[in-house]
């Protein structure tokens, strides 16, 4: 799944902040500069108009990233910045604050200039905008997306201005109804999509060279590993850098199991074993193919399952709903290919099935992808269950993952049902 689509779908599905156990570490700083966090939005110099905007989001209080970050965006002299976070934590919410807080309704033109990968992904941004910035009547915002269409010669007059890096091209040096010599604050969101999509970045660098030195950059990535790194220092002069602590997916927390069959109508019978010993409150069952996984639907449906189906050939939208009902309960059951094997946190779902094994092309163990279908029964510090359903020629490549990670997997007799229930005990 491309990494824009992940944001988005991340994006719609967190109506809630996220908290991790993470800490929030600061990288770099002018040691002139004071560093202070803030526990309340009181603390932070925002208008009475903006505060009510902020609990109407269903902030109480800000979160861990929000904490550091927002005194930093908000600081006299403007600081540069760059901070690492995840969706969901926040951070949207916070760069929207530094825009409403900077933007000057009393002039009418662009001061405030945001960036996205996509044009889902501005339109997301733009929605937290008018949530935050509801009783801020006199500030507004336009779009330099696809499809908005502006004629030359247009004076814009809307202080905020969200877009995707090509069509803002074109507003500033071809139609130059965008005077970037104005901008006074720019925020550039998902670098690290930026980074991986081709052109993207190139544009961006091209915009933020137009823009005057004393323009406040505020970057946000959901990683900071090399090329953000890099992007960053090619574009931001001594930035504080805010990151959460790496929180490395491991396998200390998650139980594994495997059990042998020898086709898929004795997996789903050793499936179906599994899922009436274990009084299961949620569980994820990936499966390697979509014809499969609409397969394994149909017959837990037929069966009386509550069962939800995420693959790819469903829209961004569609499956964020599907993952928004799973979590509220809805559904029981989620089946999956590999477009949910990573960044979708789900913090019910204690036990994963894999029915069969994640394989590369050339049929060995794909590792990585074992390690993120796992995990996502070990977030949040949870302790988690994993069980593999495999076929007898499969049996080796269990073998190969114990010994790529160091691990003990256990074999399972599928219809050993007084073993299965002293492990749900």
């Amino acid at each position: 799944v491309p990494l824009a689509e992940l944001s988005l779908m991340n994006k719609l599905i967190h109506t809630s902040l996220v908290e991790s156990d993470q800490h929030v570490e600061i990288l770099q700083r002018d040691p002139s500069s004071p560093l202070f966090s803030v526990k309340t939005f009181e603390e932070l110099p925002l208008k009475r108009e903006l505060l009510r905007g902020v609990y109407m989001m269903g902030f109480n209080r800000p979160s861990k990233i929000q904490e550091q970050a927002l005194p930093l965006m908000l600081a006299y002299p403007p600081q540069n910045l760059i901070a690492q976070s995840q969706s969901g934590t926040g951070k949207t919410a916070a760069f929207v604050l530094a825009m409403l807080s900077r933007a000057n309704a009393n002039e009418k033109y662009p001061q405030c200039l945001c960036l996205a990968p996509t044009y889902e992904l501005a339109l997301q941004i733009g929605q937290v905008v008018r949530t935050i910035g509801k009783f801020c009547t006199d500030i507004k915002v336009n779009y330099a997306v696809r499809g908005n269409r502006i004629l030359k010669g247009t004076v814009l007059e809307e202080q905020i201005i969200i877009g995707t890096p090509g069509t803002t091209l074109d507003w500033c040096f071809k139609q130059r109804i965008l005077d970037l010599t104005k901008i006074s604050l720019f925020v550039l969101d998902e670098a690290d999509i930026m980074i991986d999509t081709q052109g993207l970045s190139c544009q961006s660098i091209r915009i933020h060279r137009a823009l005057p030195t004393s323009c406040q950059v505020l970057l946000f990535s959901a990683t900071f590993k090399e090329p953000v790194r890099a992007f960053a220092e090619r574009i931001i002069p001594d930035p504080i850098v805010i990151k959460l602590r790496e929180e490395e997916l491991t396998l200390s927390n998650i139980r594994q199991y495997f059990m042998v069959c020898h086709n898929s109508e004795e997996q789903y019978k050793a499936l179906c074993n599994l899922y009436g010993s274990f009084t299961i409150g949620q569980v994820m069952i990936f499966c390697q193919t979509r014809r499969l996984a609409d397969w394994l639907s149909e017959r837990m449906s037929r069966d009386g399952h509550q069962v939800a189906t995420l693959t790819a050939e469903l829209t961004v939208v569609q499956r964020a709903s599907v993952i928004q009902r799973f979590r509220e309960g809805k559904e029981k059951v989620l089946i999956a290919t590999n477009v949910c094997a990573r960044g979708i946190d789900v913090q019910q779902v204690t036990t994963v099935v894999n029915f069969g094994l994640p394989r590369d092309l050339e049929g060995e163990p794909d590792f990585e992808t074992y390690l993120h279908r796992i995990g996502r029964a070990g977030r949040f510090g949870h302790r988690g269950i994993a069980f593999s359903m495999v076929e007898n020629e499969a049996v080796a490549l269990v073998h190969k993952i114990e010994e790529h990670f160091q691990t003990t997997i256990k074999q399972l007799d599928p219809y050993d049902m007084d073993e299965l229930e002293k492990l749900a005990a």
